[in-house]
């Protein structure tokens, strides 16, 4: 049962280190597979205040949300060989993928529900530093490494 609570960490770390080294870091370079996040997702996400209507499409396409889909499958696979000698950790890491995915589009298809429910992950895209507030699901890691600046009146 240790699984589920080092698995709910693990995947926090993960989404942190993946948002701000590979998403942002890899990502503003217009030749990297990465470049979606930025010149396509953050662009519209500040042209629509929040609002981020490739979210409406299906996620089955290579574009952004689909290459969203694609990296969390993939982060999925990786971990499976680990399933039969801790169950618990793995079904957390597929839990915790599904649920970025699920949150992740529900707040950007409804930004005032991101407010209220994600607002970290709202000072990400609409405060004046997107280089802070990594996290999406919980800010954890963003309070840990130092990153998480407030944004939105509380």
């Amino acid at each position: 049962m240790i699984g589920i609570p080092l698995g709910l960490l693990t995947a926090n770390a993960v989404e942190w280190v993946t948002h701000k080294y590979v998403l942002h870091g890899l990502g503003r370079n217009r030749n990297s597979f990465w470049r979606f996040h930025w010149h396509e997702h953050h662009r519209d996400v500040r042209r629509n205040d929040f609002h981020d209507p490739a979210y409406e499409r299906s996620p089955w396409g290579w574009h952004a949300q689909g290459k969203e889909v694609a990296g969390l499958v993939a982060g999925a696979v990786v971990v499976t060989p680990m399933l039969p000698v801790a169950p618990f950790f793995v079904g957390t890491l597929y839990f915790c993928a599904w649920n970025y995915y699920r949150v992740h589009r529900k707040s950007h298809l409804d930004p005032e529900w991101a407010k209220t429910h994600l607002p970290w992950h709202y000072d990400h895209h609409m405060g004046p530093n997107p280089n802070a507030n990594w996290c999406v699901t919980r800010p954890w890691f963003d309070h840990l490494m130092g990153t998480r600046e407030y944004f939105v009146p509380r």
